[in-house]
């Protein structure tokens, strides 16, 4: 039974190692048998999926809005405009300056520069108090710190955009993408929103983001392998990407009022944050499973395991144990997007749906074929470090 208020999917604007837009991204990952773009030397020993070429004036008009953005930003804002683009919804005053607006962020980036002159002069200095100061007010401009809040990737699609609805922001991770995506469809539903725009983005080719991972001991080293093969290899599982996606959420009402295509149907959306650490993530997971209203028969997943070893092994043993799910891994093809990997997923779970169509297993050592048309298709995250995300993606 449809009604007025279900949550439809009319934009998504991706972008990844693989390409950017929905239809580049659909003819490679619908070839069997497909192999990463992989930057293995310039952050040696950790490998990354890097970004294509982008033509930033594509989406950012304006020099000066793409100078005061460092790459992560105009990533997120590039990502949004595609999907503006995708929904018709890009140019139309009136339909963007009602629109609502949550985004994934993380925390920007650090300059590097400055914090390896700082690090530098530490070494020949005992008076460190006194040195962070003269650097303090010497070689950083407020102005570039404040560029860097997380809000301002939300601040930076309004203005380039004119998206100038409500607006929020989540910082944290996959969770961040989960909340992000549980919150816009939730606005959605209670009729708060009739139409946001919804993602993340992550860039990940700046040796500050790699830190954070590091510092914990999460990321792969060593040569390169498929999400579900990292188990019992040096470093802890991941491999990060540079990316973004971004989806247009509307009312079914809304979108049918203006003629709009319609990708799919966004059911329940589903979250939950273990206490890992007292060994509840098995439990989580297969609750959030049983939560996200799974169809009877075969289900394709749509999967944003990180490769992290305690949380992708739980997911996949909880997958399997469903016994009917043929997941697909897609982080072996594009690598951990933290804050984009949720709303990614769901983007390629929609796609599924739309096509009608089934991807290829994207590790044959590890996932199952999947036969005949995807009518619903599930999508997760569970985190490489907490949070816990799932939802049923259905045809429309």
């Amino acid at each position: 039974m449809s009604s007025p208020r279900d949550v439809v999917i009319t934009g998504i604007g991706l972008v990844s190692s693989l390409g950017e837009g929905p239809d580049a991204h659909w003819q490679k990952l619908a070839q069997p048998g497909l192999q990463p773009v992989l930057e293995a030397a310039r952050f040696a020993p950790y490998t990354v999926h890097p970004l294509p070429e982008i033509d930033w004036n594509l989406q950012i008009a304006k020099r000066g809005d793409q100078r005061q953005m460092e790459t992560w930003q105009r990533l997120g804002t590039y990502a949004a405009g595609l999907a503006l683009d995708d929904a018709g919804i890009k140019g139309n005053d009136e339909l963007c300056a009602t629109m609502d607006m949550v985004v994934a962020a993380g925390g920007g980036e650090r300059d590097e520069a400055v914090d390896a002159a700082i690090l530098a002069a530490s070494e020949s200095r005992n008076d460190r108090d006194v040195l962070l100061n003269e650097k303090l007010t010497t070689e950083l401009r407020p102005t570039l710190f404040l560029a860097q809040l997380s809000n301002l990737l939300a601040g930076n699609i309004s203005i380039v955009h004119k998206v100038t609805g409500s607006s929020r922001t989540f910082m944290g991770e996959e969770g961040a993408g989960v909340s992000a995506v549980e919150t816009a469809a939730a606005r959605i539903r209670s009729g708060q929103s009739t139409h946001v725009l919804v993602g993340g983005a992550f860039q990940t080719e700046h040796s500050d983001m790699l830190l954070g991972y590091e510092l914990a001991g999460y990321l792969h080293r060593g040569p390169w392998k498929p999400v579900w093969q990292r188990q019992g290899a040096e470093g802890g599982g991941v491999v990060s990407g540079s990316g973004g996606a971004f989806l247009v959420l509307e009312q079914r009402e809304h979108a049918e009022s203006r003629g709009r295509k319609i990708y799919a149907e966004l059911g329940p959306v589903v979250s939950g944050r273990a206490r890992r650490s007292r060994g509840e993530l098995d439990a989580e997971i297969a609750g959030l499973l049983s939560r996200a209203a799974l169809p009877n028969g075969k289900l394709l997943a749509l999967s944003g395991a990180s490769g992290a070893h305690a949380a992708t092994s739980a997911e996949k043993t909880a997958l399997d144990a469903v016994g009917t799910i043929a997941a697909r891994g897609f982080s072996t093809l594009t690598g951990h997007m933290k804050e984009a990997q949720f709303p990614f997923a769901v983007a390629l779970a929609a796609l599924a749906v739309d096509r009608k169509a089934a991807y290829p297993v994207f590790d044959a050592a590890a996932e199952k074929p999947f036969e005949g048309i995807p009518a619903s298709v599930l999508a997760t995250a569970i985190g490489y470090h907490q949070f816990e995300g799932m939802a049923l993606v259905k045809s429309a």
